[in-house]
């Protein structure tokens, strides 16, 4: 709200719109600011607002000046189980555990404005020393394949904003004034970034909470917030103290919470909208007797009568494991449900593998769905043909697979190499085909596992998978996945009634090509009718009528594990996350705890949290 009534102050103020940018975190939040601006001070003023979030950001300004870096304006980004396979072959190991490790490492050196070089030179064990090793090779990988990561996005931008005075200026010039959201959970380099963009004039708005900081552990910095003082000495400091969303014995609840963490900034939140309920104390025999109670709750609350719908209730946890057994207890009640913060079906890598081929199919020049088909599974095209094939490609200005069938290939590889490439070209270029002139489910499906038959992929799952149980879990989503494309071969449409069935038949390669819009729309969940179970990270941002907060016991919440100590700093995050629970609900506000509660495979006595008394 405040953004984008500053950025109606703006146009009102003479800026035309495309010197305005606002700058939040998720798509979502950016989503919601355009439509909220647009409301506000028309289309056509709306349209030409950069309303972003900072990667996206990233995005635009290296597309424009991506030159400056050597890179071409079609570079690819690579999601984060196409960074996991480039480390597992930087690093020339198959453990992707330990790869998973590099990747976090790297993450937090790129986030901290660290390039291999610097990161090597502030190790402090041979761990992170071996580490920083892999992170050269895995930049050498990215340089050749014309590609980037996420953490790129921002660290590459900030890099050439800050030693190149000529791109720094043009985009100061371009975009005059900059907001942004949630600055409390911005990291080093996101805030580096910001004060490139903003340079010495620094126009710009801020907003942030310094009690809702609750990404430490990703590399966000609530000190941020204090910084800003310090570097733009002119800072005006506005305090937002009413609350629109929750009553008033929610909202003393919060403040009491909160009011034990040192303040940066002193406010107290007041509401004009009454007192309301009490917050609720529940306390259970076990998560199976709390997970009843939530159902009970849900159902007299919808039982009074008013117009409660299921859509109203979050039920929210500490940890994603917490949310089985609320979903087991919704499913017996006949309940419908969303868990926010899982995986989703589409995110899992034997789905993405196969959407790498089908997408590659649909547009030959995808340079990350084609290394991604190129090596799920592995065809004894190594990482070497790749880099050489990445550093052709470059010079003739084509694309990976179009480099394919350039004649002078075989100046650049080995007659093998060059074999290998062109039998894997000729089998997409078939795949095509016959994707292409297969029509309706009953054509589709045999295509489909005939293709999956003759790139070995099940033998693939088992080589890659660390036990034959997770090996054919993987399969099974590979079959489903495989049925759901040739229903909608066959013209089966889901709405949100269930399926209903059209007579128009459509090829593999329609579907193909509407494959990122279908999976888009099959995870827009929001505007149904549904409970939703999430963890209060992922809730951040989000408001309910009905909130019930689960498992307020110490060890959940303030999470605690084994082997670990409970540091100041830590206690402060875990009370903001309890903060940003309770500041989720509007209406009604239940806490939940344990008497005894699962702890492995035994059942432990369970004490409430502290936060509890503090409230």
């Amino acid at each position: 709200r405040v953004v984008t009534h500053k950025i109606a102050r703006l146009l009102q103020a003479g800026y035309a719109p495309s010197q305005i940018a606002a700058i939040t975190f998720t798509n979502k939040a950016a989503q919601e600011m355009r439509e909220r601006a647009k409301e506000l001070v028309g289309p056509r003023a709306a349209k030409p607002l950069v309303i972003s979030t900072f990667h996206a950001l990233g995005v635009r300004l290296l597309r424009a000046e991506g030159e400056h870096l050597g890179l071409k304006p079609r570079f690819s980004i690579l999601d984060s189980d196409d960074v996991l396979g480039l480390l597992r072959d930087a690093g020339g190991t198959t453990d992707n555990a330990l790869a998973r490790r590099w990747q976090w490492a790297i993450s937090a050196w790129k986030n901290q404005g660290l390039d291999s070089t610097a990161a090597e030179a502030a190790v402090g064990n041979d761990d992170e020393r071996i580490a920083a090793r892999v992170m050269q090779r895995y930049e050498e990988r990215l340089n050749a394949y014309q590609a980037v990561d996420f953490d790129d996005l921002i660290l590459l931008p900030n890099k050439l904003l800050q030693r190149n005075a000529q791109v720094r200026e043009r985009w100061q010039d371009t975009l005059r004034y900059v907001l942004v959201d949630e600055v409390q959970d911005t990291n080093t380099i996101q805030y580096e970034l910001l004060k490139s963009l903003v340079g010495e004039r620094a126009m710009f708005t801020a907003v942030g909470d310094d009690d809702q900081g609750i990404y430490g552990w990703r590399g966000a910095s609530v000190e941020n917030l204090k910084q800003l003082s310090v570097d733009f000495p002119r800072l005006r400091v506005i305090t937002l103290e009413q609350n629109y969303r929750s009553t008033g014995s929610i909202l003393r609840a919060a403040n009491a919470v909160i009011a034990n963490n040192p303040k940066m900034f002193e406010k107290k939140l007041w509401s004009e909208l009454g007192d309301g309920e009490p917050v609720l104390v529940l306390e259970s025999d076990s998560e199976e007797h709390e997970a009843e109670r939530a159902v009970a709750r849900i159902q007299a609350l919808r039982g009074q009568g008013g117009e409660v719908q299921f859509k109203d209730f979050a039920v929210l946890y500490r940890a994603n494991h917490l949310a089985k057994v609320f979903e087991k207890a919704l499913r017996r009640a006949s309940i419908p449900y969303k868990v926010s913060g899982g995986q989703s079906f589409f995110d899992r890598a034997e789905i993405r593998d196969l959407c790498a081929w089908l997408r590659l199919i649909v547009n030959n020049d995808d340079d990350p769905a084609f290394l991604r088909a190129i090596t799920s599974p592995k065809r004894g095209i190594g990482h070497q043909t790749l880099t050489s094939l990445g550093e052709f490609a470059s010079r003739w200005k084509s694309s990976m697979f179009e480099a394919l069938f350039v004649q002078s290939l075989g100046t650049a590889l080995s007659a093998r190499s060059v074999a290998s490439l062109h039998e894997f070209g000729r089998f997409v270029n078939d795949l095509e085909f016959r994707a292409r002139h297969t029509q309706g489910a009953e054509e589709a499906k045999p295509l489909l596992l005939g293709w999956l038959k003759d790139i070995a992929y099940e033998q693939h799952l088992r080589d890659t998978a660390h036990s034959e149980a997770l090996a054919t879990s993987r399969w099974a989503n590979v079959l489903d996945f495989v049925d759901w494309i040739a229903k909608r071969c066959g013209g089966e449409i889901e709405n949100d009634g269930g399926a209903s069935l059209t007579s128009e038949k459509h090829s593999v390669l329609d579907v193909a090509q509407s494959i990122s819009v279908i999976i888009s729309l099959a995870e827009r969940k929001d505007e149904q009718n549904i409970v939703t179970l999430s963890t209060l990270h992922a809730a951040k941002g989000l408001e309910w009528p009905h909130v019930m907060l689960a498992g307020v016991n110490e060890g959940l919440l303030p999470f605690l594990s084994d082997d670990d100590e409970m540091t100041a700093q830590r206690l402060e995050e875990e009370r903001r996350l309890m903060y940003v629970g309770i500041t989720r609900a509007r209406h009604t506000l239940a806490v939940s705890t344990l008497r005894r509660r699962k702890r492995g495979r035994n059942t432990v006595a369970a004490v409430p949290s502290r936060f509890i008394a503090e409230m």
